[in-house]
């Protein structure tokens, strides 16, 4: 019989009372409904009768009690809440029972507050803190905010000048801006003026650290100040370039590049984006915000992303109806070649211009065209469905996160066992270029679902850490990107900013040219969403969907797990 207090899960046992232990796992050792007792019950009952007299216990069971026995409580002090955890340690063979350990983190402040734990957070446990505080603060307050509240903590140091709690403080100190600086120094860059980094600049340690963090903040310091005597007289950089001439486009011109060097260039291209990409543009509260007035620079490495996600898809969807005089096996032959290309690219794990080429090929100027796709080889359009699989909206872009996650961090690509047996030429990306459209959505998706702030006012840290963990993500994949290598070929780079921009009903007219309308379309009709190219309606549409927060996330990854594979990635 089991202990009055053990709690059975919904099992129903004999002598059971209140159910407050959890029991992982029970299993009744009794005969079975034709009279044959259980194998595993005979070999147990066989066991007990070396050991025991008397009858056999008409039942038998084996249980197991979860060994984390942590209790997790919230502590309130002036200004912040914290969530606290306790984890008992486990009791040995000999009865003794291992110290407790405990750890704390910040789950909702004051604007003050949370800013001023940034000098107290690794002293506390909470060492996580900077680098989320850092990547998500600009959702709630500002940078000129945050300084001007650490420079007035600075201006009252604790303790004497060299007592322990003083260098204590002075570290902290160092590791704070030191971080901030390296991470984030377009942060500081962005300020009005300089007269703020002037005031904060004596205020640092005067040892080693604090005298290279303050040589630092006096150059970004005097670079504000040139910036703003410059600002009146400094020329606009797009005067006098000049637009292609639409009438020297030659669509038929990608068919003489191989497939491997127009995907090494588009990769080369969206790497050296993805690089210069800022994580914290992505947002939900910036990136939803970034057409509002006086917000019209707001995001602008993501934006920069989105102009060249719009400009490839324009290339394929250019070089494919420009030429109205095609013939459909001519016209056939270009469908190939951008398979081709989205196939290499795929190989190359640049994912964005796999995505930008699909989405072309799928819309519907190009998707309608029955006959040149009836022209198209069958193998060619069996690879394209089988690329199309991969941003699949199937739960959640199930598909596409595994692959991110699968090749992330590996060298080469993992192609899937569909097309595993085909061979690619050139050389391959090092890092992994994703298709940014599903982190935006993620982090738009939680910015909804989860309230800014607490009944009582005071700002949900919590809600940052989940923002991190997919900002974390964003990071790894940068740090993937890093090393790779790549050749610029002047040639093609020429023919793809030769390129004429194709309105959408100028697409459509020329669809119909090529192919009257009415006829139906072939294939198995495929309703592309492009998220990243039309991202006011999409993702205003995500902002009015009900979700729970808890199921944003297909692959949840531990804050302090992700930040030490970032520090890996970055040595």
């Amino acid at each position: 019989m089991l202990p009055r207090s053990m709690k059975t899960s919904g099992v129903e046992l004999p002598g059971v009372g209140p159910r407050e232990v959890p029991l992982i796992g029970y299993r009744p050792l009794q005969p079975d409904v034709d009279g044959h007792k259980d194998q595993l019950w005979k070999e147990n009952e066989n066991r007990e009768a070396d050991h025991t007299q008397g009858e056999p216990s008409p039942m038998k069971t084996t249980w197991y009690c979860p060994l984390d026995l942590s209790t997790v409580s919230e502590m309130e002090e002036d200004g912040i809440i914290y969530t606290v955890v306790v984890k008992q340690g486990h009791i040995s063979p000999a009865g003794l029972q291992s110290t407790a350990s405990r750890s704390q983190h910040v789950k909702a402040g004051t604007e003050e507050k949370l800013v001023l734990h940034l000098l107290h957070s690794f002293s506390m446990g909470d060492s996580s803190f900077i680098s989320i505080f850092l990547s998500t603060y600009r959702s709630f307050t500002s940078t000129q905010r945050v300084l001007d509240i650490l420079i007035d903590r600075l201006g009252n140091p604790p303790g004497e000048s060299n007592s322990n709690t003083r260098q204590m403080f002075n570290k902290a100190v160092c590791t704070v801006f030191s971080t901030w600086l390296s991470d984030y120094p377009e942060d500081f860059r962005s300020l009005n003026d300089p007269s703020c980094l002037l005031r904060l600049a004596p205020l640092l340690p005067t040892d080693t650290s604090g005298a290279e963090i303050k040589g630092r903040l006096l150059r970004i310091a005097e670079e504000l100040s040139e910036k703003t005597l410059l600002s009146g007289s400094l020329s606009d950089p797009t005067k006098g370039v000049t637009s292609p001439d639409p009438s020297e486009f030659d669509a038929t011109s990608i068919l003489g590049f191989p497939s491997s060097v127009i995907a090494e260039q588009l990769t080369r291209i969206e790497t050296d984006l993805f690089l210069k990409l800022v994580p914290y543009h992505c947002l939900g509260s910036l990136w939803s915000q970034r057409d509002k007035k006086g917000r019209e620079g707001a995001c602008w490495s993501v934006r920069a992303t989105i102009k060249q996600f719009n400009r490839l898809a324009n290339a394929v969807t250019a070089s494919c109806l420009w030429n109205t005089a095609l013939k459909s096996q001519q016209r056939a032959r270009l469908l190939e070649k951008w398979i081709s290309v989205a196939e290499a690219c795929r190989s190359r794990k640049n994912f964005s211009s796999l995505y930008a080429i699909l989405s072309a090929l799928q819309s519907n100027p190009i998707h309608r065209l029955r006959k040149t796709w009836q022209e198209t080889d069958r193998e060619a359009v069996r690879r394209y469905e089988e690329l199309s699989d991969i941003f699949s909206e199937k739960d959640n872009y199930s598909q596409s996160r595994e692959l991110l996650k699968e090749e992330g961090t590996s060298k080469c690509s993992n192609l899937d066992t569909k097309i595993n047996n085909r061979r690619f030429t050139g050389s391959c990306a090092q890092g992994t270029v994703p298709y940014l459209g599903i982190f935006l959505r993620d982090l738009t998706m939680l910015d909804t679902a989860v309230k800014d702030r607490l009944e009582n006012g005071f700002i949900n840290f919590d809600k940052r850490r989940r923002e991190f963990e997919v900002i974390a993500q964003i990071r790894l994949l940068q740090s993937s990107c890093r090393n790779s290598i790549f050749r610029t070929d002047e040639t093609f780079v020429q023919w793809y900013h030769s390129v004429p921009t194709l309105r959408e009903e100028e697409s459509y007219k020329l669809s119909n040219q090529i192919e009257a309308p009415g006829e139906p379309s072939p294939g198995r009709g495929l309703n592309p969403t492009v998220i990243i190219t039309q991202c006011p309606d999409a993702l205003s549409a995500v902002a009015n969907t009900t979700m729970d927060a808890d199921g944003i996330f297909d692959f949840p990854s531990p804050v302090n797990h992700l930040l030490s594979r970032l520090y890996k990635a970055c040595d």
